[in-house]
């Protein structure tokens, strides 16, 4: 599927403007940075790069797109014709994923002409902006959870494309895996999972919905502890999973 429409149209019109007046092929350099971080933040983490490179693969204007912008009067019959034949041919360097950034440190550096360094502008800072924050959220939890297991079941609260982006940006800083099948099947990230709240409540009571879930998953399963009485619910995980605590309030 191609990415070329996952910008802005200002990104387009600037084209337009510059091949009009001849300068559309004026060597440029643009950098991505952040301006400040956050207060209380020392550094952030860089993610997104792998996912950048694989969507600059796919940036073409296929006669979908091209026919979509000109149904619309996006852009003139010059720029159409520009864009048909586009592929990116500049240069990117910059940090690898995982690597810390500061305030104002360059993080990707693009050297292109204007007009190629604008039509990817949109998609290379919505990429690196979101995975970045995730990954710089994603490795405070793993500074503060120490060696403990990390699980990455943020899905609900993302779109469903963002969910596995954030799933690939938390295990790059040391999750250990995500309730996201289609990260599993994309980027091989381990994952995890074994009921909800909503399994627990359709029995009469904790006891039971261990049981069935023990005799369906074994007692290497997750219970989930918190639905009804916490400290029955821990004895009853104990007690069924014959002294194997694996309980784990989620």
């Amino acid at each position: 599927m191609s990415t070329a429409l996952l910008t802005d149209r200002y990104e387009l019109t600037m084209v337009q403007a510059a091949l009009k007046s001849g300068r559309a092929e004026v060597p440029c350099v643009f950098e991505t940075f952040a301006r400040n971080l956050p207060s209380g933040r020392r550094f952030g983490v860089v993610a997104g790069v792998g996912r950048l490179v694989d969507s600059l693969q796919e940036f073409k204007f296929s006669n979908a797109e091209l026919d979509f912008l000109a149904a619309n009067d996006v852009v003139d019959a010059q720029t159409l014709d520009y864009l048909a034949d586009f592929r990116f041919t500049g240069n990117i360097s910059g940090y690898q994923e995982g690597e810390l950034y500061f305030g104002r440190s360059p993080i990707l550096t693009v050297e292109a002409s204007f007009a190629e360094g604008v039509l990817i502008e949109t998609l290379l800072l919505s990429i690196m902006n979101y995975d970045s924050a995730v990954a710089s959220a994603a490795a405070r939890m793993r500074f503060a959870a120490g060696d403990r297991y990390l699980a990455e079941m943020g899905a609900r609260r993302a779109n469903e494309h963002a969910a596995v982006a954030a799933a690939r940006a938390a295990y790059i800083v040391g999750f250990d895996a995500t309730s996201n099948l289609e990260a599993h099947r994309t980027y091989g990230i381990p994952s995890m999972g074994t009921s909800a709240h909503s399994f627990t409540l359709l029995y009469e009571s904790e006891e039971a919905a261990f049981k069935a879930q023990l005799e369906s998953m074994g007692t290497q399963t997750t219970l989930l502890v918190d639905t009804y009485d916490i400290d029955k619910a821990v004895g009853s995980a104990v007690e069924l999973s014959g002294g194997q605590d694996r309980s784990r309030s989620t």
